[in-house]
């Protein structure tokens, strides 16, 4: 099975999301493809907030892990910044994937699945196959696989003290 979605396609930090942009030019890919300057916004323009709330949520939760483990916010002085000079291009270590997590635990790489509902659809079409430890309604996490289940990238359902939450989690997988 091949990654499919945004971003380097040597990364190491990988969100998965249910849908991708309404766009023509993103209908067909078949491969993890790197975003250039100016494309989220592109994006955000053609798509309107909701895609605007991904890519914002995506640089927040980025910017907010413990710099000993991630260094991220080391590229940019803001989270705004980072979304629209780093995020999802290449060299960026990052992805945003519209294809099933496939794991390789001695790659290191972490793995976030937005959504409770993504995550119990993957489950249930068999495209996911992990020991989910769920610690409430919203979370779950798998250690051997370096998989966390979050609320989907939104304000609403990932507020700040929520990416606070996850970035704790984050680093929790880090130490293991």
């Amino acid at each position: 099975m091949t990654n499919i979605g945004f971003g380097d396609s040597g990364f190491n930090f990988a969100v998965y999301i249910a849908n991708k942009p309404n766009m023509f030019e993103y209908q067909s890919l078949t491969a993890v493809m790197p975003l250039v300057n100016g494309e989220i916004s592109a994006i955000n323009q053609s798509c309107g907030n909701g895609w605007r709330k991904v890519f914002n949520v995506y640089a927040k939760v980025l910017y907010s892990l413990d710099k000993k483990y991630f260094g991220f916010s080391k590229h940019a002085p803001t989270w705004q910044d980072y979304r629209d000079k780093a995020l999802l291009q290449a060299q960026s270590n990052t992805a945003l994937l519209f294809s099933a997590p496939q794991f390789e635990p001695s790659k290191g790489i972490v793995h976030i699945i937005c959504g409770k509902g993504h995550a119990k659809a993957l489950l249930s079409n068999g495209k996911l196959n992990v020991n989910l430890v769920w610690l409430d309604d919203e979370f779950a996490i798998d250690s051997s696989n370096k998989l966390i289940v979050c609320p989907y990238f939104d304000y609403r359902q990932l507020s700040n003290i929520k990416i606070e939450r996850l970035a704790n989690l984050l680093k929790s997988l880090k130490k293991v």
